[in-house]
């Protein structure tokens, strides 16, 4: 298994319990592949250097997780098809 870093932008103005729940989603998605969430930090509400979207700040989640290769393309697509992401970025750590 890859260790990689996942960094999410949800979309500021959703309530609490939505986004939890996504955030539950998202974590639940790498663990039922077979990976391992190692860490997950809520950065909060921070505002964007330029509008994205029409939108001026989002709420920022890094997530640290071990999976095997497969799994980044199928959560690429679930971030791309979340109408509540602004933006994603996976990474994989050395």
């Amino acid at each position: 298994m890859n260790s990689y870093e996942l960094l999410y932008i949800l979309k500021a103005d959703l309530e609490d319990e939505a986004r939890e729940a996504l955030i539950k989603r998202f974590d639940d998605l790498i663990v039922n592949d077979g990976g391992e969430v190692t860490e997950t930090d809520e950065w909060g509400n921070r505002r964007f250097a330029y509008p994205i979207n029409y939108q001026n700040e989002g709420y920022y989640v890094l997530v640290n997780f071990k999976a095997q290769p497969s799994l980044i393309e199928e959560l690429s697509r679930n971030f791309r098809i979340t109408e509540d992401t602004i933006r994603f970025m996976i990474v994989k750590k050395d």
